[in-house]
C-alpha cells in the first residue's frame, strides 16, 4: 500500500478548505508520476472504505471479489481498481491490508489493484473521525474520503466508476458500461448512473475528477455526498440524471432486521405484493464459490447464486423450517441485463414429507418448466401448495458456462389472507 502524505500546516484554515487537496497533489507528485508510468486503462473502479461500528468488515473483500469475478480476462486488461482505506484505526488498516494482500496478490503485483491511505492529519481539524461520529460529521468525513479518492484516480484511466464497499456487480459490467458510453458519445453528460442507490454505480470522465474533488472539499460540510454529486451534475449543465437500465450494481443487502423499537411499533411493514420467503435454508450439489452462495438466491435483497458447468440432475433446493401453504412461486435465472447465464433447460418442483438429518423431502411434484430461464406461477390446484416443505430448482440437461440463480421467491396463502383482513 502506498501511503499518501498529509498536508503540512493548517491548510484548511489557511486556504478555505482547498489547501489539503493542493498540498496532497504537490506532496504526492512522485507517487502520481509512478501511477502515470503505468499503461493507462479505460476504466478505474474506485472504492472508499473505512471502519464503522456495526459494519460488515468483509464488505470490501466481497466487493472486490465481485468486481474481479464479474470481469473477463479481456475486460480486466482495461480495468484498474483503486481502493482508499480511510480512517485512523491502525488495527483495522493493518488487518484489511493483510487480507487484501493475501487474496489479491496477483492483481496488486500487476498494478491492477492499487491501495492508498490518507492519514488523519489530511482531514479537517474539526472533522470528527472517531467511532462516535454521526450525522453531519459522517457526511463530511465521507465527502473528504471521496475527494482524496477521486484526486488520486484522475490520471489512471479515461473513465472513473464509483462503487461502495458493500456492492456486487453484474457479470461483464465493463462491456455494458462501455457500450452505453459509446451510445452516448455525442450527448453531453456530467455522469451516468448504473444504479439508483446512493452514490453507487456513478460513472465520471476522469478529466472532471480534479474539479469534482475540489468541489467536494469546498462544500464537504454542506450536504451528504449524493446531494453534492447531484449539485455538481447541474453545475456541469446536466439538469436531469441519466439512469442506465437495467442496473449493473446493487448493495449486498438492501433490507435490515427490525430492531426492538421497530418490532413494537410495527414499522417497516412489508408490501402485500412482496414475496414472503418463509424461513428456510438453501442447499445445492452445484459448484459453490467464495463470492456467491446458494442461500443468496433465497434472500429478499438483490443477492444471487453464481455457479458454472451444471450437469443434468443438479439442483438448488430450499428447505423450509416449517411446512408452508404456498400460493405462488417465482424463480428467476440469468443476468439482469440481457438474460445471460440463465438455466436453459430446467424445472421447479414442490417437495413434501420432510425426513432425515440433514433434512430432505421424501416426495416431489412438478410445478412447471422454466421458460427462458424463468418461472412465475400460481400454485394450481391450490391444494398442491399446502404443507410444502421444499422448493427445488432442477437442471434437466448439462450446461457449460456460467449460471446465475437470481431469485427464488415464495408467497404464502395465509400471508395474503392476513393482508386482506388487516
Amino acid at each position: 500500500m502506498l501511503p499518501l502524505p498529509a498536508p503540512q500546516e493548517d491548510s484548511y484554515r489557511r486556504r478555505k478548505d482547498l489547501g489539503p487537496l493542493e498540498d496532497w497533489q504537490n506532496l504526492t507528485s512522485k507517487y502520481l508520476e509512478k501511477l502515470q508510468q503505468r499503461r493507462k486503462t479505460w476504466l478505474t473502479v474506485g472504492v472508499s472504505s473505512r471502519p464503522r461500528p456495526g459494519s460488515d468488515t468483509g464488505g470490501l473483500l466481497h466487493t472486490l471479489l465481485s468486481v474481479f469475478r464479474a470481469t473477463s480476462k479481456a475486460e480486466q486488461k482495461r480495468l484498474t481498481v483503486l481502493v482508499h482505506l480511510a480512517g485512523a484505526d491502525p488495527a483495522w488498516l493493518g488487518e484489511t491490508v493483510l487480507h487484501l494482500s493475501s487474496l489479491f496478490s496477483p492483481q496488486i503485483l500487476a498494478g491492477q489493484l492499487l491501495l492508498i491511505h490518507a492519514p488523519p492529519e489530511a482531514y479537517p481539524p474539526a472533522g470528527a473521525r472517531g467511532a462516535g461520529a454521526s450525522g453531519p460529521e459522517l457526511n463530511a468525513e465521507q465527502n473528504v474520503d471521496h475527494a482524496f479518492l477521486m484526486s488520486s484516480a484522475s490520471k489512471l484511466s479515461e473513465y472513473f466508476l464509483l462503487l461502495e464497499d458493500n456492492a456486487f456487480c453484474a457479470p461483464n459490467f465493463i462491456s455494458h458500461v462501455q457500450w452505453k458510453v459509446d451510445t452516448l458519445r455525442y450527448q453531453p453528460w456530467a455522469f451516468l448512473e448504473f444504479a439508483n442507490l446512493g452514490v453507487l454505480g456513478k460513472l465520471f470522465r476522469s478529466g472532471d475528477l480534479p474539479t469534482l474533488a475540489r468541489f467536494l472539499l469546498l462544500f464537504y460540510r454542506e450536504k451528504p455526498l449524493d446531494r453534492l454529486l447531484a449539485h455538481f451534475r447541474v453545475l456541469l449543465a446536466q439538469k436531469d440524471p441519466i439512469l442506465c437500465t437495467p442496473f449493473l450494481f446493487y448493495h449486498r443487502a438492501t433490507y435490515y432486521p427490525p430492531n426492538d423499537r421497530q418490532k413494537a411499533s410495527g414499522a417497516r411493514r412489508k408490501s402485500p405484493q412482496a414475496p414472503d420467503n418463509p424461513p428456510g435454508a438453501a442447499f445445492t450439489d452445484m459448484k459453490v464459490f467464495e463470492v456467491h452462495f446458494p442461500w443468496e438466491a433465497y434472500t429478499l435483497d438483490e443477492s444471487f447464486f453464481w455457479t458454472h458447468n451444471v450437469s443434468a440432475g443438479n439442483h438448488l433446493t430450499v428447505i423450509l423450517n416449517q411446512p408452508a401453504d404456498l400460493r405462488r412461486v417465482q424463480v428467476l435465472t440469468g443476468t439482469i441485463v440481457d438474460g445471460k447465464y440463465a438455466l436453459e433447460k430446467g424445472q421447479v418442483e414442490l417437495g413434501f414429507g420432510p425426513e432425515g438429518m440433514p433434512q430432505r423431502c421424501s416426495s416431489f411434484v412438478l410445478l412447471g418448466q422454466l421458460l427462458e430461464g424463468q418461472l412465475d406461477q400460481e400454485v394450481v390446484p391450490r391444494s398442491a401448495g399446502y404443507q410444502v416443505s421444499c422448493v427445488k430448482l432442477l437442471a434437466n440437461a448439462n450446461q457449460a458456462g456460467g449460471l446465475i440463480v437470481r431469485h427464488i421467491y415464495l408467497w404464502e396463502e395465509h400471508a395474503r389472507d392476513a393482508g386482506h383482513s388487516g
